[in-house]
């Protein structure tokens, strides 16, 4: 098998660093990074954590666009980002907050470098993730999602 057949190593083939400062950006409006998608599992992990019926949780504090259930982010932060910016749902939190930053669509480079560590202080900060690591958390995230 030559080179050129063989898949590449990823620019981050070293892995990758993160931790998480606190600051709650990752709850705030930022553009694109403004939408929490919530699986089925999440909604009933989270309705039941606050003691709500799955329905009355999604009409309280979700929309429904385009088929996903998205927790509402029409005001500057998340509802369940605390003054101390800590997460109110946090031992429920949704897969794409537990998973943050290791998302398929933040691995492109330019996106790490970009948006994402505009947005996030704790990049570049903490242990070092393997990229094997990072992957599996970045596929499982998509297959949370079911987008295999």
């Amino acid at each position: 098998m030559s080179n050129r057949s063989r898949p590449s190593k990823p620019w981050y083939s070293k892995g990758l660093r993160f931790q998480c400062t606190t600051c709650g950006n990752c709850c705030r409006n930022h553009g694109e990074y403004s939408y929490v998608y919530l699986a089925p599992l999440d909604v009933v992990r989270i309705a039941d954590y606050l003691g709500l019926p799955p329905r009355r949780f999604v009409d309280q504090y979700c929309l429904l666009e385009d088929g996903w259930v998205t927790l509402r982010m029409d005001a500057p932060a998340c509802a369940f980002l605390q003054e101390d910016n800590r997460c109110a749902i946090y031992p429920v939190r949704p897969k794409q907050c537990a998973t943050w930053p290791f998302w398929e669509e933040n691995l492109e480079r330019a996106t790490w470098e970009g948006a994402v560590t505009e947005c996030c202080p704790g990049i570049g900060k903490g242990p070092l993730t393997p990229a094997a690591e990072v992957e599996r958390i970045a596929r499982e995230t998509e297959e949370w999602y079911g987008e295999e």
